[in-house]
């Protein structure tokens, strides 16, 4: 394949890309992999509104609040590791959903608060939390002169259209010493390699970037954060959430999963670590 110049890489600045696997781009320079779409701020939107978290990717994101949750509970055990009370005051959330994160994480915190651009997440979020949260777009949002400790992005750098502005933006928003702690897939580890392009995590348009542990922390690093954590997470998940993307989404069969439901026993849940979803924490130099 030719080379692209029309796609700038994020993470190096390279224009040389070849295909690794269709619709997907890897830079032949560093080795991040990005989807080969060029999608508008309006399409973004588009594919994460309500539908998104009631049948687009999830079956029921609401309904799944309990392992939700539980994964949050945990991605905050290894936070609190590196929070220095007396300096980690005030957190950010970006791509705060229905709010069960900054729920969970409040009592922690002098304030938290959250950006989304899904107008059913964050209602839910004001009503039944009455968390501060707000409907926008991080990038264009005006937060004058407000500075947060902490910055999270849950699942959410592989959605954005931009990565590199949002971290840009982040340091912009942060001083020395804050952190910034995300997660995502590792296009690198073994399952991802093993499974090739029918890796679970392989979907564009939803998911345009695929990291690595080497280019997550090239970017970070471009823009002043340095890792001082990454290491493979594990998630809950139930029994309903499985059963829709493997029968659904990913073969559109109904029957299986209407059946599971019927049995009253889609709300069980479990947890898998795959090792493939990375946990990074960086801090700002």
């Amino acid at each position: 394949m030719s080379a692209n110049t029309q796609n700038l890489c994020i993470v190096c600045g390279g224009t040389s890309h070849r295909q690794l696997y269709e619709g997907l781009l890897r830079c032949r320079a560093c080795g991040y992999v990005f989807a080969d779409a060029r999608l508008t701020d309006e399409e973004l939107r588009a594919l994460y509104d309500e539908d998104f978290f009631t049948g687009a990717e999830f079956s029921d994101y609401a309904e799944d609040e309990l392992h939700l949750r539980k994964n949050f509970r945990a991605r905050l055990r290894v936070l609190r590791r590196f929070l220095d009370p007396s300096r980690h005051k005030r957190l950010l959330e970006i791509g705060s959903a229905y709010g069960f994160f900054l729920e969970e994480a409040r009592a922690l915190f002098e304030s938290v608060e959250g950006i989304d651009i899904t107008g059913a997440g964050i209602a839910h979020a004001r009503e039944r939390f009455q968390l501060d949260v707000t409907l926008g777009d991080f990038l264009s949002h005006d937060y004058g002169a407000r500075r947060f400790d902490v910055v999270c992005m849950w699942d959410t750098i592989e959605h954005l259209r931009e990565p590199q502005r949002f971290v840009e933006k982040i340091a912009s928003l942060t001083e020395r010493g804050a952190l910034l702690a995300l997660t995502t897939g590792d296009i690198e580890s073994l399952n991802a390699r093993l499974r090739g392009r029918r890796w679970r995590l392989i979907h564009p348009p939803t998911h345009l970037h695929y990291f690595s542990r080497r280019t997550i922390a090239r970017l970070l690093a471009a823009h002043g954060f340095d890792v001082v954590y990454n290491r493979p997470c594990g998630f809950y998940r139930s029994l309903d959430n499985v059963a829709y993307n493997v029968f659904v989404l990913r073969h559109n069969l109904r029957l299986p999963h209407a059946l599971l439901r019927r049995a009253g026993v889609a709300r069980l849940g479990f947890y898998l670590n795959l090792s493939d979803i990375m946990y990074v924490i960086a801090r700002r130099r």
